[in-house]
């Protein structure tokens, strides 16, 4: 009996082999983690993630991603948030401004522990794309461009995963190359 290959399974397979070199890729500075440390600990040391954990902190997110979890992290890097206006950035951190900043970094974490492949095994079962509900209640659409996982935002912007799979004992980062948003800044 011959065995044909359908082109979703071929898909797969290869897809599963872009989870590999996904997970070692290094674009820029390493996110260095100690995966015994929680996330929070973790982006504390991170020297690459200094206004994402200016972010956590003012909207006291600490305790939360230092000892709960699992959760799946898309950690934009400090050249991430450059990409947004200052004044923008600069409302959001303000106290009056507390609930948006969360749901803006709460729409950055799904419940669970998700690594790259487990991304593309989801991307695989949907043809391509796979549909993530955030802790924020939005959804995050993830698909593929050549080799590497594409998050799309309610908004229609798009983050590219540069770094994978960073483990933490509380879950996974993702460092992600821009801010996705669930609301319009």
């Amino acid at each position: 009996m011959k065995y044909l290959a359908t082109p979703l399974s071929l898909l797969c397979m290869l897809m599963s082999f872009s989870a590999f070199a996904q997970s070692t890729q290094v674009t820029g500075v390493r996110f260095e983690s100690d995966p015994n440390k929680s996330i929070f600990k973790n982006t504390e040391n991170s020297k690459n993630h200094k206004t994402l954990l200016t972010a956590i902190r003012a909207a006291d997110l600490e305790e939360i991603l230092n000892y709960d979890g699992p959760f799946t992290i898309f950690a934009p890097s400090d050249s991430a948030f450059e990409s947004l206006s200052q004044n923008a950035f600069g409302n959001l951190l303000k106290p009056e401004n507390k609930k948006r900043l969360q749901d803006v970094l709460t729409y950055h974490i799904i419940a669970g522990n998700l690594t790259a492949s487990k991304i593309l095994r989801a991307m695989c079962r949907g043809n391509g794309k796979a549909i993530f509900t955030t802790v924020q209640g939005e959804d995050l659409t993830a698909t593929m461009s050549g080799i590497d996982i594409i998050l799309t935002d309610a908004l229609g912007h798009t983050a590219k995963i540069i770094l994978a799979d960073s483990n933490q004992c509380n879950g996974v980062i993702h460092e992600i190359d821009s801010v996705i948003l669930p609301i319009k800044i």
